[in-house]
């Protein structure tokens, strides 16, 4: 590091991720298989956003999908995603400290890092996809960096006050936005439009989306100063219980939204906003759970065959290891499938083949990722850029 860099503070640790070899296998094993539940999700909620009168429930196929995807999936990959990124973001922080960097160094490296995420994810959503959760945990990490040197009981403190408050102000707008029925005929959608629906949505997405974030980002904080997901063996008991009482809490919390999703409760406005916010809830719980028992798999694997990856978790880990990227190419699927202007299958999908739409378009991404890995890339295109921008160019090293 020249003297100059130096002086800047400028982060020039090295900026290279770690080789495959060295990761642990739950993190990216948990953001792959997230990415699942993301696809899914989003795919099954198409219907909605293109026009359409809701979920199409044409027979107990249907039926069945809707029901299933308030069970297990909406409302339960976010926090699952927030609570990695979180984690990701500890394990950074204390990585670095543990070179013996200042925590000014370190504050400007994640803010740095976090407005480049706000950078992506703001294009994303301008040139994609409405939904984008980049964005939100650039936001996090530039508002929330403070949190890293909380006491445990301070940082756990704000995050069920977060979890409190926060999902209640969501439950209330939510029901409102969904009151109001903005959704507008199929025919009538232009790239025009929703491009500037996109720009529009954006300033009153970014902080619903925050508020429901924060908590499941700082349960991650925590989670990742015990290493939960890189030293699972140590935890077993406490990710066993996780797993069973979060993903069981997150069934049956979902129980409720299931019946009115697929029409057997017609619930009024008060009892809806009421089911939704018990949704939100066992949904953190349902999240945490999913993260719990694929660090309970991750450890079976590693015994079972010594350390040694069969060639699935090998594409899921590779997967998770270029999550951003992957998570981008999904919105690259969209954005040619679903629009009215695009192909514009999305209003035709009945709900299983929305889901199954989803689950095939995670399915290539998975594909791309393991050819990536194949081709001696570490790091998928959107990573190596978020890394070169939060680092800037490695050193040159001088000759002779």
């Amino acid at each position: 590091m020249s003297q100059n860099t130096a002086a800047r503070g400028e982060p020039h640790s090295d900026p290279r991720p770690l080789p495959a070899d060295q990761r642990s296998l739950a993190p990216d094993l948990g953001r792959g298989f997230m990415l699942l539940i993301i696809a899914t999700v989003h795919a099954h909620l198409f219907r909605e956003f293109t026009g359409a009168a809701g979920f199409s429930l044409d027979g107990p196929v249907d039926v069945g999908t809707t029901a299933a995807m308030a069970l297990f999936g909406e409302n339960r990959g976010y926090p699952m995603f927030a609570a990695l990124f979180g984690y990701g973001l500890a394990q950074i922080y204390l990585r670095r400290t543990a070179e013996g960097r200042e925590w000014p160094w370190v504050r400007r490296l994640l803010r740095r890092r976090g407005r480049w995420l706000v950078i992506i994810g703001v294009a994303h959503t301008v040139l994609l996809f409405y939904g984008d959760v980049i964005a939100v945990y650039g936001l996090i990490a530039l508002f929330f960096t403070a949190v890293l040197r909380m006491s445990d009981r301070r940082l756990l403190a704000h995050a069920f006050a977060w979890m409190a408050v926060g999902s209640l102000l969501y439950s209330l707008a939510n029901t409102a936005l969904f009151a109001a029925g903005t959704q507008g005929a199929a025919a009538d959608i232009t790239w025009l439009s929703d491009l500037l629906t996109r720009i529009a949505v954006l300033p009153f997405f970014l902080p619903l989306m925050i508020v429901i974030s924060v908590f499941p980002f700082l349960i991650g904080v925590w989670a990742a100063r015990r290493r939960l997901l890189e030293e699972p063996l140590r935890h077993l008991p406490l990710l066993r219980r996780a797993a069973a009482g979060g993903i069981g809490a997150g069934v049956a919390g979902g129980v409720p939204q299931a019946l009115i999703n697929i029409e057997v409760w017609e619930a009024a406005p008060a009892a809806e906003a009421a089911v939704f916010w018990l949704h939100l809830l066992t949904g953190y719980a349902g999240g945490f759970g999913y993260a719990a028992l694929i660090a309970l798999v991750a450890v079976r694997l590693d015994r079972r065959r010594s350390g040694r990856r069969g060639p699935v978790v090998t594409a899921l880990a590779a997967t998770g290891q270029r999550s951003m990227t992957c998570y981008l190419l999904q919105s690259v699927a969209w954005a040619a499938l679903v629009p009215p202007y695009a192909l514009g299958i999305g209003s035709e999908l009945s709900d299983a083949q929305a889901v199954a739409l989803g689950a095939a378009v995670w399915l290539a991404t998975v594909v791309l990722a393991e050819a990536m890995r194949r081709a001696g890339f570490r790091q998928g295109p959107a990573e190596w850029v978020l890394r070169r921008m939060t680092y800037g160019r490695p050193p040159a090293v001088a000759s002779g």
